[in-house]
């Protein structure tokens, strides 16, 4: 990730970390204790496949305060509704990002298949104001590291 330090620090961009997750809000289902004999019996009000979805960017600049810009969609489980984030819903926050930033952005992102959706790729080559790297595909593990003998 150094290039991407030294490319935003010759431009003057905005570093932004981002990423995608999702959580259901349907009731788990546990165990728990009760006295011997008597069954307990736990009363669930949620019901149904009600689904949250975050896209988020973290954005940092030396001199500035750190952002923090997402989109959230929700998800009811009705028929045609998406359940996630797609192309456009990221295109969207990219450039809101860049709107409210008002600056270049240098993007770090994972390898999410749909981070490299050719509409994906398309919609970064048309914006000359942003920047992507990577992620690698793991971390290294400090414990796996050892047992091989490199550090």
């Amino acid at each position: 990730m150094a290039g991407a330090k030294r490319v935003a620090a010759r431009s003057g961009a905005w570093i932004c970390f981002a990423d995608e997750c999702g959580q259901t809000l349907r009731a788990s289902k546990a165990t728990t204790w009760a006295p011997k004999g008597m069954t307990p019996i736990v009363k669930v009000t949620a019901k149904g496949t009600v689904r949250v979805s975050v896209a988020g960017l973290c954005c940092y600049r030396p001199g500035h305060r750190s952002r923090l810009i997402y989109r959230t969609l929700l998800y009811h489980g009705r028929k045609g509704e998406q359940k996630g984030f797609r192309e456009p819903e990221l295109i969207g926050l990219l450039d809101a990002a860049h709107q409210q930033l008002q600056g270049p952005i240098v993007l770090i992102w994972d390898r999410l298949s749909l981070h490299k959706t050719r509409a994906i790729r398309a919609a970064i080559a048309r914006r000359r104001w942003l920047r992507v790297y990577e992620l690698p595909a793991y971390a290294p593990n400090s414990t796996r590291s050892r047992r091989s003998g490199r550090r």
